[in-house]
């Protein structure tokens, strides 16, 4: 993900100022975003209340009968709407905030667009994996109470992520925590009871799943989101600030790339497939608008080929923003993406239009043929300047004659005022962009400028001048790309990895408790040999030896020997240990893996508030432990177990887990669909 990563145990605590916390983390810093952060969690309460106003105001509406009844639902339901209406502008104010995100050093430039973290509540993780350790891995839970306290403490930590690379740093490493968790916790077939809330960034809307991939989603979204709000904050009045901000939404555009990519089914809007895409066109239009910037920072010299230049750079940019904001404005996206932003798009492709215009123009009235003037280089760059030159004109008869080359600069500076002229309008438009003083600035010394220009060469005959200005090509000297995160960069220890290697230790395999076998090792021969790498397993087992008689078997993992935990012991590791002993009684503890395919409940559900049918759930029939016995008949009469499913599956509305019964079930041959065939139904989700 980058160069410079944290090292791969988990970070201690660190004291800095008057409060402890993780590096890339400060909860106590009361600084703008902190607070702006605390608006958006108020404002995503106040959000969650009016959906479920509405959402009784309609359940209402459908029931009632009474006419005065529905009439007090429809004009309940009014004013609810207006409410979310209200409360989701200033949702979407708290982005386009020019005090927070963007760089107070910035004298005169437009502002960019940062997204902001997602918001989450509390999950106490203790208890549930306590009892998993307990019934799956036969341990006890207690010991394992500093790693899930370094867990929930590194969840809440990426709550509040510092804005560098340490708080990206942080957000990753729980991300790849978060990978060792699910394959140590979560089986693919049951669900744990942990509910995972996170609210939508545009709308506030909360969303829950019951398993980890909305939280390992979330949190890349809120790393590509940090990614963002470095590239805003960056100084891009200095080189090296310009290049970290291109950079930073490079890398932005890369994560939620890789999350549209991987996260193809998450039941939140932000988090859409057509919502990621424009976010990520979004990152690459403000890293090619660094470019320019960075171009331009210099100065604009008035010399031919540089004007050409810069008008093509200009151009790029009004071609980027045109497609981000026709993008904005496609459904479904156009209803979720905050209206700011889509005017923003707008006022920028009209705005870098005009400036190409612009630089066209003066490159056609200021620079006259002279003596020792590279006609031919010129010539060749206006060739390239346009597809296509104006009818009845030629690139070198254009620059030969200075008549055709002012009646066509001054086209440029016509449809550059009319660019400018719709920029302005447009920002007059949004509120938010209204109250934006730079911007207007920005927008109206550039008009002044085309307009002055103008003025300048305007002659009376103008009004006969019949050549329209063609549009000038998009180039660019350095073409954004996405940068993808490099996981493999981030090194990350798993924060249970005392329960053993995570190859056979996992939640997907099964295997029996712990059985002591107690045995020594006859004229220094042990009986069996091992084999593997940890944990090692028993093999070649002679079946006279004391060690078969205690009750080994072959394919056994070793899993401690004499109180030694061996887990992670290698073979030569283990061979030394149990020779050691000599012709003392060995005490070893060993387990044999299960069918993976034993059987255990499967449900899972999804619960968004404010969206059809996002609560959806599935009760897999409890399948016969004795896989031998295929001659059972299934009684005609539902069990108890069977509640929930076939016409009564709608009835359902439970999530807890039901307690197995220890008595010999019969096979039952019909299966419902598995959790991953529901989750890939849009249905399910939305």
């Amino acid at each position: 993900m980058t160069d410079a990563l944290l090292p791969a145990t988990p970070q201690p605590l660190e004291k800095e100022n008057d409060g402890y916390f993780r590096k890339g983390c400060n909860p106590l810093a009361q600084t703008g975003r902190s607070k702006l952060q605390n608006q958006r969690a108020a404002l995503n309460q106040q959000i969650l209340k009016a959906v479920r106003m509405r959402t009784g105001a309609e359940n209402l509406l459908k029931v009632a009968t009474n006419p005065k009844v529905r009439e007090q639902a429809r004009l309940e339901l009014s004013f609810v709407n207006s409410d979310l209406q209200i409360l989701k502008e200033e949702l979407e104010g708290l982005n386009i905030s020019l005090g927070v995100y963007q760089n107070t050093e910035e004298a005169f430039t437009i502002p960019l667009i940062p997204l902001g973290l997602k918001e989450t509540k509390d999950v106490d993780f203790s208890v549930v994996l306590k009892d998993f350790i307990l019934e799956h891995y036969s341990e006890d839970g207690y010991l394992y109470e500093d790693e899930i306290a370094d867990l929930m403490d590194l969840r809440q930590a990426c709550r509040t992520p510092s804005r560098d690379e340490a708080g990206v740093e942080l957000l990753m490493t729980y991300f790849m925590q978060l990978g060792f968790v699910e394959s140590r916790f979560f089986p693919p077939t049951r669900q744990m009871g942990l509910l995972f809330t996170w609210y939508d960034s545009l709308t506030g809307v909360p969303v829950s799943q019951q398993n980890l991939l909305l939280e390992k989603a979330s949190v890349l979204f809120n790393t590509g989101a940090l990614y963002t709000q470095i590239g805003t904050r960056c100084n891009r009045q200095t080189q090296a600030g310009l290049e970290s901000a291109i950079d930073a939404f490079q890398r932005a555009a890369g994560v939620l790339n890789y999350l549209k990519e991987t996260f193809t089914h998450t039941p939140s809007y932000d988090m859409s497939p057509a919502m990621l895409s424009v976010l990520v066109k979004m990152m690459l239009a403000q890293a090619q608008e660094s470019v320019f910037e960075k171009i331009s920072l210099p100065g604009i010299r008035n010399e031919f080929f540089m004007l050409v230049k810069v008008a093509q750079e200009a151009a790029k940019m009004g071609e980027v923003y045109q497609q981000l904001h026709a993008a904005m404005s496609q459904a479904p996206v156009k209803e979720n993406i905050p209206y700011s932003w889509a005017s923003l798009a707008c006022v920028k492709a009209h705005h870098y239009a005009a400036l190409a215009h612009y630089f066209t123009a003066i490159l056609l009235i200021d620079h006259q043929v002279k003596p020792g003037t590279d006609v031919d280089h010129q010539e060749k760059c206006l060739y390239q300047l346009y597809d296509r030159m104006p009818e009845g004109l030629t690139p070198l008869a254009t620059l030969k004659n200075g008549q055709q080359r002012r009646q066509l600069g001054k086209s440029h500076l016509r449809r550059a005022l009319t660019h400018h002229e719709e920029s302005v309008r447009e920002a007059s438009l949004c509120k938010k962009l209204r109250s934006i003083e730079v911007l207007q600035k920005v927008l109206s010394a550039a008009q002044e400028r085309s307009r002055l220009t103008y003025a300048q060469h305007q002659e009376d005959d103008d009004l006969l001048n019949l050549i329209n200005a063609p549009d000038v090509v998009a180039k660019t000297e350095q073409e954004v790309e996405i940068i993808l995160p490099q996981f493999s960069k981030l090194t990350v220890t798993d924060f249970f990895q005392k329960l053993g290697p995570l190859s056979v230790f996992s939640a997907n395999k099964r295997w029996t408790p712990p059985r002591s076998i107690r045995f020594t090792a006859e004229e220094g021969d042990l009986g069996f040999t091992l084999r593997g790498n940890a944990p090692v397993q028993v093999h070649f087992l002679d079946p006279y030896c004391s060690a078969a008689v205690a009750g080994a078997r072959e394919g056994d993992y070793i899993v401690s020997i004499q109180l030694v935990d061996c887990k992670w012991l290698t073979v030569s590791e283990v061979m030394k240990l149990l020779k050691s002993f000599g012709q003392d009684e060995i005490e070893m503890k060993v387990v044999s893996l299960l069918d993976s395919t034993s059987s255990m409940h499967n449900k899972c559900a999804t619960y968004s508030v404010g969206m059809q049918k996002t609560y959806s759930m599935i009760c897999l029939a409890i399948e016969d432990d004795d896989k031998t016995d295929k001659t059972k008949k299934i009684s005609k009469k539902l069990s108890f177990l069977s509640w929930g499913t076939n016409k009564n599956r709608q009835k359902s509305a439970s999530t807890l887990c039901l307690p197995s019964v220890g008595v010999a079930r019969p096979q039952i041959k019909k299966k419902l669909p598995s959790p991953f065939s529901l989750l890939n139904s849009d249905s399910s989700l939305y």
